[in-house]
């Protein structure tokens, strides 16, 4: 019965005189009791001349009685030795006055007060020792300035950085570039004077090579199990549940039902479910499931082909109507009033035990109480379990599956209706309902997709023409160029799925969703950076000089960002996670025509580490590739129609000459607006020492509280988020927060158990008389003592204490045997016992059985190793009855693995608990967390292998390490983008700075995530690592544009900005902003919360580290210019008019 003996048989009486009231009570009319009220008097009138018995006592906790710790805590056995291990590690806290502070809370405040305190010291010093250096140097200031007047003379300003660039590959003079970086910048010379003059070339390869890629759409497949989404091959819990699965029998599905009261407005209290209304409903709603016909392969199904008969016809239906057999019919004059006792006595009384034989308990089938308060009860749970078995085919689940979607239409449409014209909240889910909505959302926001290729392909077309001029604005636009960006995403987005489809990985029909303007919203930046560069060069140089020197400009910083983050997506394939490790696949060859800067969500498949990292390069070098090729060549294209004045989309249409004067300025060098604003105000305000002062204090104060909000983030994932805002799973998955009052099924798995009269092992596992105090069992029950810590609610329904019980001479009706040896059942079962549509009476077939064994034939008590092999599968087939209610079929009949158990070695059993009720995502993690470590701590003081299964493990098992996953990976990838900084500078200077503010960036992240409750989980991970790759391009174009310019640190940081500022944040913020802020207007939570919200505070810290934070950090301990004295400028050639 696996309940406290007492509260068996009197009804949890702690004393004698609740005993005496209890024996005493007066049943109610045709109900098991005493027929009349007995009122036991405490003490004796000495006038009634009787004396009260004189007998000895024993408490429980006497040695002699060998109670277990269920049945006694207060037993010797059962110390509390080991109760510290289970209480969760208290959080450092000191107390201030009043106050109480986390000891790291405090830590970085007194380190932001110091950091601080420093600044301002250096700050101090460096500009007074700056002034007392300008007054001695002043006198000589004229000079310099004459000199460097005279060495750096250009046509214009803003086209330093790219004509030093130029120069550097052709005299010892100009910008001083690291030995990488010259390579790069004299093969980008040549490269794009091939390119400019070979367009029609260079693009039909790229697009013939994507087209290759989609011929393996031919193989494209779509994976919907959640198991194989989410769950990594070398899982330890999905490798225990293959063990399970195999040796014991695979957990059953769930089908089910929640009905609840609708809270009274005034006081917020659900009033209580239990009224004969509510009870006829439920008769009537069982009437419609059992009525379910489902049609599979010609045959139908219903709930009984397919439901769990532990006890052999009757399903096991968990719903408050088994207290009436499931019979509407039956016999009892007050349902009420039925219902309420056998609430009190579903495990005594049998016109209480349900229709298959088993006593129900109720806080399985009602919800929303408070302790043991039954009848406060606000909810009724139906729960439907159905077998889970699989033949070779699998065709067992697919019968399954089409009831289950049966189930849910019948569900929808008559039960709905039926339960809410009672005044009553509804909700319900079957085993396949996550997948089957997960299918569904897949094709939610095809509205949401279609908006964001129209604003961005709006944008891209606005962002990448010239300041709108009504005489020429139909050449001066590039609406084709972005129309031509926006297919080149479409089709890289086939390509990629057609390049893994071919090599066996499965899609997620979510990934048409969420890549495709995810990747169009960061993959156009270098688009922008690129045609804004073309347009900086002067019109006097052909059009393929001119694409040649925006190569060698803005060249080396696209490609030291494209390696930065290839390193940043090949980090993925660290992460023992599917959703993490297959990003490095996805992520990259989604945006394999624009830029690896995706991420992917729902998981498809596996490809083993060693190849991850090769699979996630060639996806981002492919990308790179094709940015520098096929778009380069459009660009080509592009100006060659406007300088030829043809018309922007109708490049056939050619205006007249008259029109030549109005379409002289398209592509020239002035500076825009906004570049204007960057060089001219932007940065004069960053350089006033105030603001910097300002600007630092203000970063690292954000930068501190964010590691302090960050240790508040939880592990974990709302399934809620997941599926579409208007699933009937979601209110399904709040009623089960709201009125679940005990959690899922916790298994503890014993392997290799060895029964043998020599071993100790039966010992070490029971937890009956002569057992030892710290075995397994009686752990457990010491556990379930403190559920807040251990999350065990209750002691084990253990089979050994059972089958031991059940074989001992005191049990003589239950181990039996007939005159020839074989199994003699209870007098109350067939053959024994013959009903014949009457009471039961004894027959004679029965009348010469004899119990199995006498103590004599026991040693100690326990079975020798025959009599233990020969008696088990007796037990496994025994029907518990009311006179042996410790028969094991149904309760314990795949608890055992029989296969080889002859040799003295059961491989595989299972003793039964519950966890506490799991509301929240971090009690799931935390139950299991504290369920592996007491099989831990117990297998390793009682040498067995002992482990947990719960049904969710395998699916919680990612959050136990999240944070060490996390640290680790963003550390790497952090770290990679450092060592490609410095191999490609060779600054250690520049490399350091972009580190601090790739950090800072990625730790300011976290923080958000604290404050809008954003957990860490799989997704986020994947958006905290592609942040150290995204981030880099907010701050590698303006450091190195830094790096090149000449000038003191004040004139650097307006050229940097003034050049390369103007392109960050038209080209790369605004780009990333406009395809993000589509994201919230999705129907489904896990964009807006992973995506939109994750991605517009990565765009927007990401803005104001690069374009504030960074150019101040470069004023103030950036590295000296790499830009020299030009002595002979006339000299310079034209490069770009070189072949």
């Amino acid at each position: 019965m696996n309940t406290r003996a007492i509260e068996f048989i009197g009804f949890g009486a702690k004393n004698f005189k609740e005993w005496f009231a209890f024996i005493g009570k007066r049943a109610v009319l045709n109900m098991p009791g005493s027929p009349y009220g007995i009122q036991f008097l405490p003490t004796v009138p000495e006038s009634s001349g009787m004396k009260p018995m004189n007998v000895s006592t024993y408490s429980c906790r006497d040695v002699s009685l060998g109670c277990s710790c269920g049945d006694c805590p207060s037993s010797p056995v059962c110390s509390n030795t080991a109760m510290s291990s289970y209480h969760k590690g208290a959080t450092c806290l000191l107390r201030i006055g009043s106050l109480k502070a986390k000891c790291v809370d405090l830590a970085l405040a007194i380190l932001y007060i110091v950091l601080i305190s420093m600044f301002f010291g250096w700050g101090l010093f460096h500009r007074t020792r700056k002034r007392s250096r300008s007054f001695r140097m002043k006198p000589f200031l004229g000079t310099a300035h004459g000199v460097d007047s005279h060495s750096i003379n250009r046509p214009k300003a803003e086209n330093l950085p790219m004509q030093r660039l130029e120069d550097a590959n052709q005299s010892s003079t100009g910008v001083q570039l690291s030995i990488v970086q010259g390579y790069m910048s004299n093969f980008y010379r040549k490269y794009g004077l091939w390119v400019a003059r070979n367009p029609t070339l260079v693009l039909s390869l790229s697009v013939g090579m994507i087209l290759l890629l989609c011929l393996g759409l031919i193989r494209f497949k779509v994976e919907t199990r959640p198991a194989k989404l989410w769950v990594g091959p070398g899982s330890k819990a999905a490798e225990e549940k293959r063990f399970f699965d195999s040796h014991l029998s695979p957990f059953y599905r769930i089908e089910q039902l929640i009905l609840a009261t609708i809270p009274d407005a005034l006081h917020g209290k659900s009033p209580s479910i239990m009224t004969e209304e509510n009870i006829k409903l439920l008769f009537e709603i069982q009437k419609k499931v059992d009525g379910i016909q489902a049609n599979y392969s010609g045959s139908m199904i219903s709930l009984t082909d397919i439901c769990m008969k532990p006890m052999g016809q009757d399903c096991a239906t968990q719903s408050v109507i088994q207290y009436f057999k499931m019979d509407p019919s039956f016999d009892a004059d007050d349902r009420l009033e039925h219902v309420n006792y056998c609430l009190q006595h579903y495990t005594s009384a049998e016109s209480c035990m349900s229709a298959f034989k088993a006593p129900l308990d109720p806080s399985t089938v009602l919800g929303g109480f408070f302790g043991s308060n039954y009848t406060e009860a606000s909810a009724f749970i139906v729960t439907y379990p159905v077998n889970n078995a699989l033949d070779k085919e699998g065709n067992e689940t697919q019968k399954v599956v089409a009831w289950e979607k049966a189930f849910i239409q019948v569900a929808k449409d008559e039960l709905l209706p039926m339960v809410q014209s009672k005044n009553l909240t509804f909700s319900f889910s079957s085993e396949s309902s996550i997948e089957e909505e997960l299918k569904r959302e897949s094709t939610a926001d095809v509205i949401t997709i279609l908006i964001s290729y129209l604003v961005m392909f709006a944008y891209i077309s606005l962002t990448l023409g010239d300041t709108p001029r009504l005489s020429s604005f139909y050449i001066s636009s590039k609406v084709l160029l972005g129309l031509s960006g926006v297919l080149l995403v479409m089709v890289s987005v086939l390509g990629s799925v057609g390049f893994f489809s071919a090599i066996g990985v499965k899609s997620t029909l979510i990934i048409m969703e969420v890549i495709p303007f995810l990747v169009l919203a960061v993959g156009v930046d270098n688009m922008c950076i690129l045609v804004h560069a073309v347009k900086r060069q002067p019109l006097d140089l052909p059009l393929e000089g001119r694409i040649s020197n925006a190569l060698v400009e803005v060249g080396p910083s696209i490609t030291l960002a494209s390696l930065s983050e290839v390193l940043a997506f090949a980090v993925g394939s660290f992460i023992p996670m599917p959703a993490c490790r297959v990003f490095s696949m996805f992520a990259g060859l989604y945006s394999i025509g624009i830029h690896g800067k995706m991420i992917f969500f729902y998981v498809t498949s596996v490809i083993p580490l060693t190849s991850m990292h090769s699979i996630a390069a060639l996806a981002i070098l492919l990308d790179f590739l094709l940015q520098v090729t096929a778009f380069v060549s459009l660009i080509v294209f592009d100006f060659l129609r406007a300088e030829g004045r043809r018309v922007d989309c109708f490049p056939c249409i050619k205006v007249s000459s008259t029109y030549a004067e109005s379409t002289i300025g398209i592509g020239g060098r002035k500076p825009g607006l906004l570049a204007r604003y960057m060089k001219e105000v932007h940065a004069p305000i960053l350089n006033l020492w105030g603001v910097k002062i300002i600007v630092v204090s203000a970063f690292v104060a954000f930068s501190l509280a964010s590691i302090a909000l960050s240790t508040r983030i939880e592990p974990g994932l709302e399934q809620k988020i997941v599926l579409p805002q208007d699933s009937y799973l979601q209110g399904y998955f709040n009623n089960v927060s709201e009125y679940l009052r005990i959690g899922p099924p916790l298994y503890f798995v014993v392997k290799n158990y060895n029964y043998s009269s020599e071993s100790i092992d039966t010992n070490q596992l029971c937890s009956i008389s002569q057992c030892s105090s710290d075995s397994l069992l009686n752990e457990i029950a010491r556990a379930s003592l403190t559920p807040e810590s251990s999350y065990i609610a209750r002691p084990a329904a253990s089979w050994l204490d059972d089958f031991l019980v059940w074989i001992s001479p005191e049990a003589f009706s239950c181990c039996r045997k007939f005159t020839n040896g074989t199994y003699c059942p209870p007098d109350d079962q067939p053959p024994c016992c013959s009903a014949n549509n009457g009471p039961c009476g004894l027959s004679e077939v029965c009348k010469d059985c004899t119990m199995c064994f006498h103590h004599s034939d026991l040693h100690n008590d326990r079975p020798s190793t025959a009599q233990f092999k020969e008696k088990l599968p007796w037990f496994l087939d025994a029907l518990p009855s009311a006179d042996c209610s410790k028969g094991g079929h149904g309760a314990y009949t795949s608890s055992v693995e029989l296969k080889g158990y002859e040799n003295g070695v059961i491989q595989a059993s299972s003793f039964r608990t519950y966890h506490t009720p799991l509301n929240k995502q971090i009690d799931y993690v935390n139950s299991m967390r504290a369920a592996r470590q007491f099989a831990s701590r117990v297998s390793d003081s009682l040498k067995m292998e002992i482990f947990p299964y719960s049904v969710f493990y395998m699916f919680f098992e990612q959050y136990l390490d999240i944070w060490r996953t996390a640290l680790i990976n963003l550390a790497i990838a952090i770290g990679a983008v450092f060592i490609v900084c410095l191999v490609i500078t060779c600054s250690l200077w520049s490399s350091a700075i972009i580190l601090l503010v790739l950090a800072m960036i990625v730790i300011d992240l976290m923080g958000v995530m604290a404050v809008l409750r954003i957990q860490l989980n799989a997704v986020s991970v994947v958006n905290l690592v592609m942040a150290s790759g995204i981030a880099v391009e907010f701050c590698v174009h303006i450091t190195h544009a830094f790096s090149v310019s000449s000038g003191d640190k004040d004139e650097r940081v307006k050229e940097a900005l003034g050049t390369m500022g103007a392109s960050v944040f038209s080209g790369i913020t605004l780009t990333k902003l406009v395809g993000v802020l589509v994201l919230c207007f999705s129907r489904t939570q896990v964009f807006v919360v992973y995506y939109f919200q994750m991605y517009l505070a990565l765009v927007l810290l990401g803005f104001f580290h690069g374009l504030v934070f960074l150019p101040v950090m470069l004023n103030m301990f950036g590295p000296p210019s790499r830009c020299v004295k030009i002595e002979k400028q006339e000299e310079r050639p034209s490069v770009s008019s070189q072949p």
